[in-house]
């Protein structure tokens, strides 16, 4: 496995990628956004109680993963975009910035030093992943839209979740827009989910990863942090 140093001086003009949910931060945006919503009357009844079904089964890996994250979006359906982005807002400020990782600060301290571009690529939506993007002075983010008409939300992903496959898809074209590779690219992650883009870049490091991405990590000599 090459060394830190090695690896950033080998790679001048790289970009460092970053998950957010259990990576940068200890908290998971979703479940985080579906409790405020909750409390705010925003979901109620059937709609609460499908919501937890869903995350219980992506935990569980019941069913197609990408298809469960799409069910997910359901129930913000008919609720005015501007009243998501607000909730977005507070759910980031007084759930997601306060589980940030205090590593998380010198690793963004290690690539700016390094000229490096920092940007959260995550599932997340768009505005949990702005603020958070502001909170840490990083460069830019990729992350999940959703579709809204006439600035209600329609329950529906704009486009494709930044998920899986998907994500690899987005780091290789922002990296080709940055006039970098992704053989030059960084990526912190957590989840399984995250090995098409683990898998590309040339460093990989897993934070917190479970057992079987551990495994993974450990066969291909990647990275693992331990973060609290």
């Amino acid at each position: 496995m090459e060394s830190t140093t090695s690896a950033i001086r080998n790679n001048p003009g790289y970009i460092a990628f970053f998950d957010l949910d259990r990576t940068i931060s200890g908290a998971i945006s979703g479940r985080a956004l579906a409790r405020e919503a909750a409390r705010r009357g925003l979901l109620k009844g059937n709609d609460l109680l499908h919501a937890s079904w869903l995350g219980l089964s992506y935990r569980m890996g019941i069913g197609n993963p990408v298809e469960i994250m799409e069910k997910m979006t359901g129930w913000v359906k008919g609720i005015p975009l501007r009243t998501l982005d607000e909730l977005c807002i507070t759910v980031t400020e007084k759930v997601m910035i306060p589980a940030v990782h205090p590593e998380v600060y010198s690793e963004l301290d290690m690539h700016r030093s390094a000229g490096a571009k920092t940007v959260i690529l995550s599932s997340t939506l768009i505005p949990v992943c702005r603020r958070m993007a502001e909170f840490l002075k990083m460069d830019d983010i990729i992350g999940s839209e959703l579709e809204t008409k006439d600035n209600y939300l329609t329950g529906r992903p704009n486009g494709k979740l930044c998920y899986g496959d998907e994500k690899l898809k987005r780091l290789i074209e922002y990296c080709e827009k940055n006039n970098t590779t992704h053989t030059n690219a960084w990526y912190y992650a957590d989840a399984l989910i995250d090995m098409p883009a683990l898998n590309m870049v040339g460093v990989s490091v897993c934070v917190n990863p479970d057992r079987k991405l551990k495994k993974i990590a450990l066969g291909k000599s990647w990275r693992i942090c331990s973060w609290k």
